[in-house]
């Protein structure tokens, strides 16, 4: 994945914004949930709980890695760019994203993804 694609992925959650803090890009949904170029070009950043960073550090350590120092034992977790994949990303980023977010923006992405239970070619009533 490259930054590009970090962003792309980052601002398509609802409401997500692009903003800058301390010399480095992040996205925000309120407050912030990722950033990008940190510690330099080839990492993106995901704000996750202990629990969820220990899950993903276990299950893909080419693709993860605790931030070194106290903001890592608060579950900010290093994305390796070039190891991650869409998917996994994407997850790793809604799961930061749900942890910022208020209810009605976390209803806006649920609702957004709800199957409908209309048969294909069904009319809505008159």
């Amino acid at each position: 994945m490259t930054q590009d694609d970090f962003r792309r992925l980052a601002l398509a959650l609802p409401e997500a914004i692009e903003s800058a803090h301390m010399g480095t890009v992040d996205f925000r949904v309120g407050r912030i949930f990722a950033t990008l170029g940190y510690p330099n070009p080839s990492f993106g950043m995901v704000s996750l709980t202990r629990e969820q960073q220990e899950m993903v550090v276990g299950v893909e350590p080419t693709m993860f890695a605790p931030v070194p120092g106290a903001w890592g034992l608060k579950g900010a977790t290093l994305v390796v760019l070039a190891a991650v994949d869409e998917p996994t990303l994407r997850g790793a980023l809604e799961a930061a994203w749900r942890l910022k977010a208020n209810r009605r923006q976390i209803a806006l992405l649920d609702a957004s993804r709800a199957p409908t239970n209309a048969p294909v070619g069904a009319q809505a009533p008159s």
